[in-house]
């Protein structure tokens, strides 16, 4: 009779759970395919937890972010649609919201079925500075790339009224609640909690010491006294297993926890340095691992595991510094694939993609099926039986069936872009780089490309057969002419009149 009752509310709810599961989304910062263990053979870095999760669900081998840098692809997660519909860059200091305020976005979604929201962690989707802006306060001149830039020099902290919420974040898009640094290498250097920063910034930001890895990439601007960048993570952790601790099984949630890791500055906590063989960026990758193991374990410990949908990937390919980690280490942050973060190669956006939900994503499998970030609005809001409100996440494809063993993808063809000067198409087996050069941005050393058999290419664009060229060694461009038109139409007609399903 309880099993009849069970399978009459399920029919009843129509794709809703009869317990709405808990969702969890982890979100890595510069994170490569080839960072994740359990893709790369040759890895130097133990990442046992993420390894743990990918056995435990399922491991998605042909996933993808939006865009080859942050913003763009936050935006396209949160709101199921492409970036470059909109923009094609990334919120720079004290830049203004890019989130759309007539359109709905995921937590706002999941908020309208009753469940409670937070995002913890790295934000870098603008916020209405000029609501705490001083009258007449701008941003001094300084140093950029060797050359005097105006504005390059940052805000005063005394430009800014700092015991007023700041309007235009989380709260204003559907979180309940915040807690973060915004940007790890963008000012102010404090934490935010919900709408208001915590303490005063009161000095220019300082960088006390070398960083494990690379520049610091801080730009300048306000900072709280002594801001300790190695205590980001530690912090942004801590309050990840806090909030999941506070939860209750009467009412869901969601967590959106985007890492400041492995992103520069490269600032591994003392406990992970020498944990990995691929130098600073290495042990900050066993952090971030670490973080994901503790995640896990909060929801074991408040009974949550059984019922919580967690995801893990990254918003892009790993940054610049990962070619002088395969000289040194004979790490390839990358993996098998061609191109970094900001490429149209597929090393730029292809990312990590695990997922864990007991009882319906099958363990220990892997899938090659085509996904897209944008594509966990409408899954989600398929498993939360909620309708997606007209004119919203016109891009996203329900992937649930793909999710669960059950299907092929929901999706052929992918739109991939960073800047507004080059596209990628993918349709099926074919890429498409609709551009000179798929990595016309993050300058590769010619020992790399020597070493890897890649040559210069002098056709207009390139075209690779990825189910037998994943390293995109061989572009047939000039081979298939017919094929570059046809995908060149498909790649206007989605640019011009919305996705094709």
């Amino acid at each position: 009779m309880k099993i009849v009752s069970a399978l009459l509310l399920l029919a009843l709810l129509g794709s809703a759970w009869a317990t709405p599961p808990n969702i969890v989304i982890l979100y890595a910062d510069d994170m490569g395919y080839g960072d994740l263990g359990v893709q790369n053979p040759e890895s130097k870095i133990p990442t046992p937890n993420l390894d743990r999760l990918a056995h435990e669900g399922t491991r998605f081998t042909d996933a993808h972010s939006s865009s080859g840098v942050c913003t763009p692809s936050r935006y396209a997660l949160l709101q199921g649609r492409y970036h470059w519909r909109k923009f094609h860059g990334i919120v720079g200091s004290f830049d203004p919201p890019v989130l759309d305020d007539e359109k709905t976005t995921l937590p706002e979604l999941l908020k309208s079925k009753g469940y409670a929201t937070a995002c913890i962690g790295k934000w870098h989707l603008g916020w209405d500075w000029n609501a705490i802006k001083k009258p007449g306060a701008v941003a001094a001149d300084g140093e950029k790339n060797g050359k005097q830039v105006k504005g390059a020099g940052g805000f005063a902290p005394d430009a800014f009224d700092w015991s007023k919420p700041i309007p235009g974040g989380p709260l204003s898009h559907g979180f309940d609640e915040y807690f973060g640094d915004d940007v790890p290498n963008f000012p102010p250097y404090a934490w935010f909690q919900n709408d208001r920063v915590v303490t005063e910034p009161t000095v220019p930001v300082a960088t006390p010491k070398p960083a494990a890895e690379g520049d610091w990439e801080a730009r300048p601007g306000p900072s709280v006294k002594d801001w300790d960048f190695w205590a980001v993570m530690p912090t942004l952790t801590d309050k990840a297993e806090e909030w999941i601790a506070r939860q209750t099984k009467e009412k869901p949630f969601f967590l959106y926890l985007p890492f400041t890791s492995p992103h520069a500055p490269i600032v591994p906590a003392a406990e992970f340095e020498g944990k990995s063989n691929a130098g600073g960026f290495g042990d900050f990758v066993v952090q971030t691992d670490d973080t994901v193991g503790r995640v896990l374990q909060a929801l074991q410990k408040a009974g949550f595991a059984e019922n919580t949908l967690v995801i893990f990937s990254a918003d892009n390919g790993p940054e610049h510094y990962a070619y002088e980690r395969v000289q040194k280490f004979g790490h390839r942050s990358m993996g098998p694939l061609r191109g970094l973060k900001r490429d149209l190669y597929e090393g730029g956006h292809r990312v990590p993609f695990l997922v864990r939900w007991p009882g319906v994503v099958p363990a220990g499998k892997v899938s090659d099926g085509l996904l897209s970030q944008i594509d966990l609005y409408a899954t989600i809001a398929k498993v939360i039986g909620a309708e997606i409100p007209a004119g919203s996440a016109e891009d996203s494809y329900n992937q649930l069936a793909l999710l669960k063993g059950e299907g092929p993808s929901a999706r052929q063809t992918l739109v991939h872009n960073t800047n507004p000067n080059g596209y990628g198409l993918r349709h099926g087996q074919w890429l498409l780089i609709a551009a000179k050069t798929g990595g016309a941005i993050s300058k590769v050393p010619a020992w790399f490309d020597e070493s890897n058999g890649y040559q210069p290419n002098s056709l207009p664009g390139e075209l690779y057969d990825l189910s037998t060229d994943l390293g995109q060694h061989r572009n047939v461009y000039a081979a298939q002419p017919e094929r570059v038109q046809e995908l060149g139409r498909l790649l206007d007609q989605i640019r011009a009149r919305g996705q094709v399903r």
